[in-house]
């Protein structure tokens, strides 16, 4: 029996960051009104590509794990944000590591993408055909916000998160997995008329629709997650008594805590940072999971529950049996770009482009 376990881990969050405050400066909004809504105090804008943030976020799992990018087998890299349709950004990560002799592609499960693709790993692992897998979630979502909208430009950032999962003959790593989707709801969070959909040459001016119908998403949120957890408890031969620590989707403060009180979690067994990045869609649970090893919360043998929820609608959740090291072997000095200028300064010219395209929308509507 081969099991998949974690033995690198890493993240990326760029530096410019945009607070609540930032926000009311340009939206009818302030940070009363968006921590009590959300638990979000501010969030990460990136002044670098999807697939730059992924790039310092594997160096630093390939470090933490001490292992050389030639030993990776593949490279699964969950985004709905990639640079380019082609090539994908996964080829674009292992050009810059070095990872030749790895097979590489996209995922798009949105939020639910690194669960996606821990369990895409695992099945990997699992079979022999795999010994190491880089598995990444990144985003840079603030490129397709429309930030003249409030209900959704205060709600997402930027960044990235990696692990490198090592075939193990220990039982240890990843115990289960159930990953679903309720593609015939998918609409109510969607970014419809971005892709092949989208008219040639016709009312090309930059501006994505982004469909979010909150009420109904917190309540399909907090019951698939709920269910997805179940399910991979039961697989694992677990109850929630057994669960150490629990990393859920970083989408809003109310969906973890309801997550949390479903499953019997203290607020010391629940990672919560939503309030310092905001909802970066797949990079939030590897990023998660980085700042809860390095703040000392998961212990060598901790039973670990992963869970997201994202558009689609997609969902799922992970067991994990956390291995004997919990301290990277060593760490990697890559590091992005410098940028000093402010979050504010890199989001200008899309305000003003997302004002613009409002009034050309609204006088042609009315032409």
């Amino acid at each position: 029996m081969h099991y998949a376990n974690i033995t690198g881990w890493g993240k990326c969050l760029p530096p410019a960051t945009l607070t609540n405050n930032d926000l009311s400066t340009f939206l009818d909004t302030n940070d009363e009104w968006i921590q009590s809504r959300t638990g979000m105090q501010e969030r990460r804008i990136s002044h670098v590509s999807t697939s730059e943030l992924a790039y310092v976020a594997a160096c630093q799992a390939i470090a933490a794990a001490g292992i050389d990018a030639s030993e990776i087998d593949g490279i699964f890299f969950a985004t709905c944000t990639a640079d380019c349709t082609l090539p994908s950004a996964a080829s674009k990560v292992q050009a810059k590591l070095g990872a030749t002799n790895a097979a590489v592609f996209d995922m798009n499960a949105a939020c639910t993408g690194f669960v996606y693709g821990l369990s895409t790993a695992n099945a990997f692992i699992q079979s022999g055909q795999m010994d190491k897998v880089l598995v990444i979630g990144a985003e840079r979502i603030s490129y397709f916000l429309d930030w003249t909208e409030r209900g959704t430009a205060v709600l997402f950032g930027d960044g990235a998160g990696a692990v490198i999962l090592e075939s193990s003959t220990e039982k240890q790593g990843i115990l289960s997995n159930k990953i679903g989707c309720d593609g015939d709801a998918g609409h109510i969070l969607s970014v419809p008329n971005f892709g092949t959909d989208r008219a040639r040459f016709q009312n090309i001016d930059g501006l994505f629709d982004f469909n979010f119908e909150g009420k109904e998403i917190f309540k399909r949120a907090v019951t698939r997650m709920g269910e997805a957890s179940a399910i991979a408890l039961e697989k694992a031969n677990m109850t929630p008594e057994d669960v150490d620590f629990i990393i859920p989707h970083q989408a809003n403060l109310r969906i973890i805590d309801f997550l949390a009180k479903r499953m019997g979690a203290s607020k010391e067994k629940v990672m919560v940072n939503v309030h310092k990045y905001g909802n970066t869609s797949s990079a939030t649970v590897p990023i998660a999971l980085c700042e809860a090893l390095e703040e000392g919360r998961i212990k060598a043998g901790d039973n670990v529950l992963l869970a997201a929820f994202g558009g689609g609608l997609t969902w799922g959740a992970t067991m994990l049996k956390w291995g004997e090291r919990t301290t990277p072997i060593a760490t990697s000095d890559v590091e992005l770009p410098a940028y000093n200028g402010t979050a504010l300064d890199l989001i200008q010219d899309a305000i003003k482009g997302c004002q613009d395209a409002k009034l050309a929308r609204e006088s042609q509507a009315d032409a």
